[in-house]
């Protein structure tokens, strides 16, 4: 499969969550936007990955030598530090969200100008 339908996907996918984070008033949603950008740059590590290693491996082909390498495999290892991350923000976000709907009983970020006094 081309790249170009990865590239397009991310695209797509992070607009949507640009357009969510700056349109959206919910909390949660927000949150969820931004975990679709998150992902779309996943998307985008992992397709990068698979292709430098299918370009490696038909160099090495042409060459004439053996088939075995590790590369490509640096994005992969960048994808899965990029969830740890984002599963820690998760649990601190979901955390923050739920302390502000115990103060102020929604979760609607214009609420949060009312925290500063």
């Amino acid at each position: 499969m081309p790249i170009n339908y990865y590239i397009f996907l991310a695209i797509a996918l992070f607009s949507i969550g640009i357009v969510g984070v700056l349109t959206r008033r919910n909390a949660i949603i927000i949150f969820m936007c931004i975990e679709l950008m998150l992902n779309a740059v996943n998307l985008l590590l992992v397709a990068f990955s698979k292709k430098h290693y299918l370009v490696e491996l038909e160099r090495l082909k042409v060459a004439g030598l053996e088939a075995v390498t590790n590369v490509g495999t640096d994005g992969q290892l960048f994808v899965f530090f990029i969830m740890v991350v984002a599963a820690a923000e998760v649990s601190v976000g979901l955390a923050i969200i739920v302390m502000m709907y115990r103060n102020i009983h929604s979760v609607d970020v214009n609420f949060l100008n009312r925290l500063k006094h």
